[in-house]
Order: structure tokens, then sequence, then C-alpha cells
């Protein structure tokens, strides 16, 4: 391989991943040179990536190198006016997204009657969303599969934390969909109190946060992907659910999943 000319083998490298790249990369001081390479690094980052980088909410991102992007870009960014998160999956290369909770239709979450906005401890936002009381609880946001990778699996988790005030959440199971055009992934799971949500539907994050998969889809076109989670039959009251965002991330196959599409 060695013998191979320079941008041939970079030719080669720019079609396996990342993390192919970096093993490569310790065979030798030739190889890591070639897997170095601008020419590698540049078709791993997203095809938009200049536009994305021109709506850090950072002044600038100083870089050496497209290697030295992709690593710094592999880093949750906040981007337009703070209020979402932008990073690529290490492994892929694949666009990720957080949406905070104000970027979300939470229905009467303008109400201090049945909403809260306030700083909660963990979140890469200035504020999240936690329940007073309600009985309608509802929670939509939408994005553009464009806006993602293309020909990719994606999964979409509500990111929460369970406040020890808690009640109501579990008296009734909750419905998760995400929908796209006439397709439509949908589930139904319980909420749990006490900072336990539902086993095979979420998993506890390290940063304390838990992930309510919401669905998944996959990304083509330019559609508008719909994402859900309301509970709406009952009247009683509940209250005690903290909302930082939704996160959008690709899937890989150890992932759970509600139905792809």
């Amino acid at each position: 391989m060695e013998r191979l000319p320079h941008d041939c083998f970079a030719h080669i490298l720019s079609f396996t991943s990342p993390q192919d790249v970096c093993r490569s990369s310790l065979v030798s001081s030739t190889l890591q040179s070639m897997a170095d390479s601008d020419d590698v690094w540049a078709k791993f980052l997203p095809f938009n990536y200049e536009e994305i980088v021109s709506r850090l909410v950072a002044p600038s991102l100083s870089c050496s190198s497209m290697k030295d992007l992709f690593s710094k870009l592999c880093k949750p960014q906040p981007i337009d006016d703070g209020n979402k998160m932008f990073w690529i999956e290490k492994r892929s290369g694949k666009i990720c997204y957080l949406m905070s909770a104000r970027e979300l239709s939470i229905t009467w979450g303008s109400s201090p009657l049945y909403w809260s906005w306030k700083p909660t401890e963990g979140s890469r936002f200035e504020e999240a969303a936690e329940l007073r009381t309600i009985c309608w609880l509802e929670i939509k946001g939408s994005i553009r599969s464009a806006m993602l990778s293309p020909k990719t699996l994606y999964g979409a988790y509500l990111k929460v934390k369970i406040a020890d005030r808690a009640y109501g959440l579990d008296s009734l199971p909750s419905e998760v969909s995400v929908e796209v055009g006439n397709r439509k992934s949908q589930a139904t799971l319980y909420i749990h109190s006490r900072s336990k949500i539902n086993d095979k539907s979420s998993c506890k994050r390290q940063d304390e946060w838990s992930e309510i998969e919401l669905g998944s889809f996959y990304s083509h076109s330019n559609e508008e992907v719909r994402m859900c989670l309301r509970e709406v039959k009952g009247v009683h009251l509940k209250g005690g659910l903290i909302v930082d965002g939704i996160e959008i991330r690709p899937k890989f196959k150890d992932d759970s999943t509600h139905g792809p599409f």
C-alpha cells in the first residue's frame, strides 16, 4: 500500500470511515501522512459544512487542517441563536442535531401556570422546560430531512429528567411517534416517576438525563420530519417532567428501534 501514489491512497481512504482512517495511520509514518491528508478528511465532512460553520454562535472556529476541523465539529457546537446544537458523529461523520425545548412546540408551554422555564444542571442550553401541572401533555418538534446526512437511518430522542415532585406521569401510557409524509413510526410507553423511564424505550445518559425514543426514520429527499410525545386521553393532572430538547442522531445495528421507515 505504501508504494501507491499519495493521492491514489488518499482517494481510497476517503471511501472508508473516519475510524478506519485513524486505524490505518498507526501502521507507519508514511501511512499516517496520507491518512492526515485534507483530501481524505474533506470527504468525511458534511457536504454543507461551510454553511453550518457560518451559523456557529462562536465568532470563529480556528482549524489547522480538515482533520482538525472534523475533530472540533465532533464536539457539540451551538448554532443560530444558541437554541440548537450541531455535531458530527465521530465514527461515521454523520450529522447530528439537538433542538432545545425552546425550539419545540409544547402545548401551553408559554403559560407559567403550566410550565416553568429555568436553567437546569446538565443542560446544554440556558434553560429547560419543567412541567408544573397539566392534563394535556403534548410535545412536538420538526426538522427538514435535507439538514441531515442523506440515506441514513436516524433516531429521535426526547431528552428529559424527572423531578422529585413528579406525579401522574405514569397513570396512562404516552404515545410517541415520528412521521415523514404518510409514513409513521409509533409506539406507546410509560413515563415513570423518580427518574425511572420505561425500560426498552429509553436509557440513562451519562449526564444524568434520560432519553425517550420517539421513533426512527430514513433521511432522504427534503421532507419534514415530525416528532411527538403526547398523553391526552386522561383528565388527571401530571407534573414534574423536565424537557431539555430532542436529539436526532444516526442509529446503528445495536440500537433499539420502533420500526424505521
